[in-house]
This record gives C-alpha cells, sequence and structure tokens, in this order.
C-alpha cells in the first residue's frame, strides 16, 4: 500500500516563454502544426477572415439563465458575475472543433499551412508552452475552496480585451477548450467542450466588454485543456501553446456553482 500520499498530479506547468511583438509580427502562421508569428503572410498564402460575431448562431447544451446572482468588481484583476442556470446539471456538448463550430463561439479555427491576422490592442503578448493536467479544471476559484482539488466542475467562462491562440500541440492527444455563448437580454447561454485537433489551432479575437444589453457575449477557458486524458492510464497531461496577456489582463469572469458533465466527441468532424 502507498503512503499517506499519493504523487501530485501536474496543474499547470509553465515550459517555456517568448515574446509576441503584436505590431511587428500580426500574423499568426500554422507551420504544420507549430504557431509562428510573421510580419507577413508567407508567400502565395491568403490570411484567413476571421470568424464574425453572429448572434444568430447557437451551437452547444442551452440553459436558462434564470438570474444574475452577483457581480463582484475585484480590481485591478476584473469583474466575476456569478450566473443562476435553471438546471440540476450542467453538460458541455463535447464537439470537434470544425470552422462553423468555431465561429458559433466567434473564433476562428486555423489549421496547418494556414495564416490569419492578429487584432491586439495590447502590442506586447506572449507565447507560453504549458502543460495541463488533467486536474487543471478541478479547482475552483470561486467557492472557497482554497487549492484543493475537487470532485466536480464547476462553470467557469471569460472574456478579455487581448486575444488568444490556443495551439494543439501535444504528440498525441488533442487540446479541449470550453467555450459560452450567453445572450443577456434573452436570458440564456450556450455551452460545449471544442475539440481541437493536434495540429490544429484556434484564434479568439479581443472580447472588449460591451454596454449594449442585447450584445452577445463569448466566452472561453482553457484549464480543462487535458480533458482527452481522461481513461487513459499512460498519459495525465498534455502540451499545448498559447498567446495571451500573461500580466496585467482585465477579465471578465462568468461562473456558475452546478456540477458540469463533460465526455468524449463520438467522432471527428
Amino acid at each position: 500500500m502507498p503512503g499517506p500520499h499519493l504523487d501530485a498530479p501536474i496543474f499547470i506547468k509553465d515550459i517555456y516563454e517568448t515574446q509576441v511583438d503584436t505590431a511587428k509580427t500580426p500574423f499568426f502562421f500554422n507551420d504544420g502544426g507549430m504557431p509562428v508569428y510573421l510580419t507577413e503572410p508567407p508567400e502565395g498564402l491568403t490570411p484567413l477572415t476571421p470568424a464574425a460575431t453572429d448572434s444568430a448562431l447557437a451551437v452547444g447544451t442551452e440553459y436558462l439563465v434564470a438570474d444574475v446572482l452577483g457581480v463582484k468588481s475585484m480590481p485591478p484583476y476584473g469583474v466575476e458575475t456569478r450566473l443562476g442556470f435553471a438546471a440540476e446539471e450542467v453538460v458541455f456538448a463535447p464537439l470537434w472543433a470544425t470552422r462553423s463550430i468555431a465561429a458559433a463561439f466567434g473564433i476562428t479555427l486555423v489549421e496547418p499551412g494556414q495564416v490569419v491576422q492578429i487584432a491586439s490592442p495590447v502590442t506586447e503578448l506572449q507565447q507560453v508552452e504549458y502543460e495541463y493536467g488533467v486536474f487543471a479544471g478541478h479547482w475552483s476559484p470561486y467557492q472557497g475552496t482554497g487549492d484543493a482539488l475537487l470532485s466536480v466542475v464547476c462553470t467557469d467562462l471569460e472574456h478579455h480585451d487581448f486575444p488568444h491562440v490556443f495551439a494543439s500541440t501535444d504528440p498525441t492527444q488533442p487540446l479541449v477548450i470550453s467555450v459560452g455563448r450567453y445572450w443577456p437580454e434573452l436570458g440564456k447561454i450556450r455551452l460545449a467542450d471544442l475539440w481541437v485537433p493536434r495540429g490544429s489551432a484556434l484564434y479568439v479575437p479581443p472580447k472588449p466588454a460591451s454596454s449594449d444589453p442585447a450584445a452577445v457575449v463569448d466566452l472561453h477557458n482553457n484549464r480543462n485543456s487535458a480533458r482527452a486524458c481522461w481513461g487513459d492510464i499512460h498519459q495525465n497531461s498534455i502540451k499545448t501553446h498559447t498567446l495571451l496577456q500573461t500580466e496585467g489582463g482585465y477579465f471578465y469572469w462568468y461562473w456558475n456553482a452546478i456540477a458540469t458533465v463533460h465526455s468524449r466527441p463520438l467522432a471527428i468532424g
């Protein structure tokens, strides 16, 4: 029998960080599965048109947002909003990240050999190679549980003024990004897990706050990145590359305490 403590699981590990100047290198090129930032698109390649935010698109599991249970300002970091769902459990629809599925959350799928121009009000961003453990999503910053790993995962999504590139660079497993589309005026939300095939990437443009109650709010979170490892006895973490602002970002968090359900897509799209 083991002692009173087993090996500590990997939570989130920074492996390597590089600086990206979005004024000098505004083009993200998926170079055979690896993220590269360029001053101009590669010769002969036309940049993708980033997905537009079409509020009529509705993909994923829909829930009624019966109430906004609280809004908490947390300067200088951001604003936390607790949503009340009319549900007993919350299921994130497992979907392969195709171009149309990603676009339903305002996200652009960038496949190997494709390029897209990054929009960013922040000039200096960072690309970080991370290792995400399978339990990284089993931590809650909202419920007073400290640093404990929990048996349940709450809905935990965000948007912010800087862009993301989520690159699926693990050699064996896809990347999983949880997403949501929230219509505050209609009181409804759609939730999904986007399974990003190995070698592909997602470009999430800046998502500033809007004062328009009719505006759609596109949300994301990558702490469930290693969701594909569940059921794999030999692999409990993945490697991935993320473009983000590591310091000084202002975030808009949306969460709900009901336990969530996450599963595998049936087949690759």
